[in-house]
């Protein structure tokens, strides 16, 4: 099989990077080992996140630094026998963390987030998943009225330097907005910018499917297979009853990246952070209706299509270690004093997924440094939704040849090499 690209990786990331060098005139074959949208993009929190200029830095300070390390909070878990592999790894993440460092992760990350409703909207409307968007924002809730003067604060800058709408509003306020919130609160932040997502795998359905109606192919196959092509040039992936050969390759392999990467000889510092999620029913008489997230506990509650999505802070742990997912079983008596109306329990066991991350936070969005013709789209921490069609753009663009629409160096492997 012939094509002009290859795109390894079938989320949210690879599905949009694969829309655009579509629609660009590359012919362009999509390969994953499952379906679209089932492995990382399935289970996050289904938001859009204009606001998140700030990514989730390293905790600072010696106290906090303790907190965590007891290891009984519900917003980090760790697993104390990954230590010695991940340490590296947690002492650059608390080194890009800094103030002065973090200020500069801000700067540069700030005009790709700034891109990601303006990217959605277009494949959202070509897809016609109109019916799975909510454009209400999302909530960040505060039992502690020190957290809460300390958002607002933080709100105000984000909102004077980077143009980011919001809404401060007090307990009573947040309350006649969402009923069925029961636990006395000091206040909440309303982000009026996002969007949501009801179901955000069927999102990534629907724009594999606007993908091949753009004429694109869809494979199921190895990507760890991937090999230079037999003439020196170009790629070729070995599939199950033939070879595919293209011209460019975009590996979009979310955690997986590394593995393939790493094969190819490149060292990236990419670990990740795991993920749980729940689902509950909805309450008959006063339905969760907004995306909320509880600041004091780190644990969001979605409407999701399914039902209530409880979705878990983070938990520092290697990619294919046995699920722990402690941090469902200790949100989930918060989340009940917070919505009383929350329902039974509809999975059987909580959903595990793993985000790709870096340590300086920004994703690794650009050509492979010593690779001819190969393309790098991965590493996007909490931001993989929010990010995916803004970096599908901006790969697109290079591979083509046109002029980026944001500078794309921030966001080079060559920072790590």
């Amino acid at each position: 099989m012939q094509a002009d690209s290859i795109v390894l990786g079938a989320g949210i990331v690879g599905v949009s990077v694969a829309i655009h060098l579509q629609m660009r005139g590359r012919a362009t074959v999509l390969v994953d080992r499952r379906g679209a949208g089932e492995e990382t993009s399935y289970g996050n929190a289904g938001l859009i996140q204009r606001e998140g200029a700030l990514p989730r830095a390293f905790p600072q300070g010696l106290a906090a630094l303790f907190r965590y390390g007891l290891n009984n909070r519900t917003d980090m878990y760790y697993h104390p026998d990954a230590l010695p592999r991940i340490a590296p790894f947690l002492a650059r993440y608390w080194w890009h963390s800094r103030p002065d460092n973090y200020r500069k992760v801000v700067n540069a990350y700030a005009p790709l987030i700034a891109a990601s409703i303006s990217e959605h909207a277009p494949l959202i409307e070509l897809a016609g998943a109109g019916d799975l968007i909510a454009k209400e924002g999302w909530y960040l809730l505060y039992r502690d009225a020190g957290e809460r003067d300390a958002a607002f604060r933080e709100a105000e800058w984000l909102s004077r330097d980077f143009g980011i709408g919001h809404q401060q509003l007090g307990g009573d306020e947040m309350v006649r907005r969402e009923p069925g919130v029961g636990a006395k609160l000091a206040g909440a932040l309303h982000w009026t910018d996002p969007w949501s997502i009801r179901e955000p795998g069927g999102l990534v359905v629907k724009y594999r499917e606007l993908f091949e109606g753009l004429g694109g192919t869809v494979v199921t196959g190895d990507a760890m297979r991937l090999e230079p092509g037999t003439s020196g040039a170009g790629w070729r992936l070995p599939l199950a009853v033939e070879v595919l050969e293209a011209r460019e390759a975009v590996i979009a392999l979310g955690p997986w990246a590394g593995d393939l990467t790493g094969r190819l000889g490149y060292r990236l510092p990419l670990e990740v952070k795991r993920g749980y999620h729940m689902h509950y029913a909805q309450p008959e008489a006063q339905p969760l209706r907004h995306w909320m997230l509880d600041a004091s506990y780190g644990y969001l509650l979605a409407p999701m299509v399914r039902g209530i999505r409880l979705t878990t802070g983070a938990e520092f742990a290697l990619r294919d270690a046995p699920p722990t997912p402690v941090q469902v079983d200790r949100d989930e008596p918060l989340a009940r004093q917070l919505f009383p109306g929350l329902g039974k329990r509809l999975d059987a066991e909580p959903w595990r997924g793993a985000r790709p991350v870096t340590p300086d936070m920004m994703p690794i969005i650009g050509p492979a440094p010593r690779h001819e013709k190969l393309w790098f789209a991965f590493g996007h921490a909490h931001h993989g939704m929010t990010l995916g069609p803004a970096t599908g753009r901006l790969i697109a663009e290079m591979v083509t040849g046109e002029q980026p629409f944001i500078d794309p160096a921030a966001f080079s492997a060559a920072r790590f090499l």
